[in-house]
């Protein structure tokens, strides 16, 4: 982990929804531990019920007992001190007068430190800088969770192919097919390979002309139907995120065209970007060939329509990290999503997306699953 060794870090989190502190340790748990480094030195104070597990799985230089802490912080007490003097006191004993923590450091913690003098500052931007530019072993792991995605994709496309038109709504094993049941199917999918899916989104006919509409109720036949999924894998942290749009049926003139309009923004991104490349000029290029083809970003009836989300955001121990697509120069080695899409209320809603790492010369598609419209 390359940092400056005179600076002091400070993280006060719980690892499983803290990225910078998972980043950090290497060290899954669900309750706020403490994580100091100071003179390059890496130090988690854990709790004895943690300390076992975290000596055998942690990547740091040292342990120190939050219980003994503790102690030396209640003395003859009654009853034990709170958790934010504890942490004040492990940082009188190091000595620590400043220190720089995340932007989301905790107000209460904050408030405690202060009346020791102890002067916090947060980083202009990333918490740890080298997480922009992702590793090979990072390249890996973002695979590994992008092939458990497939799954729960490839899941979804199984049922939708098995179920068969009842009336105007689709049937899947004698039972109308909605978006909570099509869900549960790929979220179980996902379970079975070690992913967390949280908020899969199978949405269709106008429910997918809000982009983030999780979806309810029936799926109809020879309807777009959007599938977004993104798992966390639960082993390494880190995430997956992957969109196709289909019909179950025949797909409409009109949502043919559509579909094949949002691939070929896509495609388009997906020539233009590489190392040095302004992300904000592949997004507005993006927006004027939908407008070229027919699809105007305005707003309608009061209801945004055409493409009027960001065509991509950086992945990784985050589901939305550093980079967005469209706000950066894009640098060699960032992950990020490419989803353009377009949204348009009794037409419906198309969106794809992949993830690429950006390169030199362009970028690898790490996404495998095949783009098809009708099923």
């Amino acid at each position: 982990m390359k940092t400056t060794s005179g600076e002091t870090r400070l993280i006060v989190a719980s690892s499983d929804i803290d990225a910078d502190m998972l980043y950090a340790t290497k060290f899954w748990a669900g309750d706020p531990f403490i994580f100091l480094q100071q003179n390059g030195k890496r130090t988690i104070v854990l709790t004895d019920l943690e300390m076992g597990r975290g000596k055998r799985t942690a990547k740091v230089d040292e342990f120190v007992s939050y219980n003994q802490l503790e102690r030396e912080v209640q003395g003859n007490a009654r009853q034990a001190p709170p958790f934010e003097k504890v942490v004040a006191h492990f940082l009188r004993k190091r000595g620590v007068k400043q220190a720089t923590v995340p932007a989301n450091f905790a107000l209460g913690y904050a408030r405690e430190l202060a009346k020791d003098n102890v002067d916090l500052s947060t980083t202009n931007g990333l918490f740890w800088p080298e997480r922009g530019a992702k590793t090979d072993e990072e390249l890996k792991l973002i695979g590994r969770a992008l092939r458990i995605t497939e799954t729960g994709m490839k899941r979804a496309i199984e049922v939708l192919k098995a179920s068969k038109p009842k009336g105007k709504k689709l049937s899947w094993g004698g039972k109308t097919l909605t978006s909570e049941l099509l869900r549960a199917e790929i979220d179980t999918a996902i379970l079975r390979l070690g992913g967390l899916a949280a908020n899969t989104i199978v949405a269709a006919g106008d429910q997918a002309c809000d982009p983030h509409e999780r979806g309810s109720g029936p799926l109809y036949a020879n309807s777009l139907i959007i599938l977004d999924i993104f798992p966390r894998d639960t082993r390494t942290g880190y995430w997956g995120d992957m969109t196709r749009t289909v019909v179950r049926g025949a797909a409409s003139e009109a949502q043919r065209k559509l579909w094949e309009t949002v691939k070929e923004g896509q495609e388009l991104a997906l020539g233009e970007i590489k190392d040095g490349v302004d992300g904000m000029k592949i997004h507005k290029e993006i927006q004027a060939l939908f407008k070229k083809r027919g699809y105007p970003t305005e707003i309608r009836n009061g209801q945004n329509v055409g493409f009027f989300h960001g065509t991509g955001h950086g992945l990784g121990l985050d589901i939305h990290e550093y980079p967005r697509l469209q706000k950066v120069v894009l640098k060699e080695r960032e992950v990020v999503t490419v989803e353009p899409g377009l949204y348009y209320p009794g037409l419906g809603g198309g969106r794809i997306e992949d993830v690429v790492v950006v390169t030199k010369t362009g970028c690898k598609i790490l996404s495998k699953f095949p783009k098809v419209l009708e099923i």
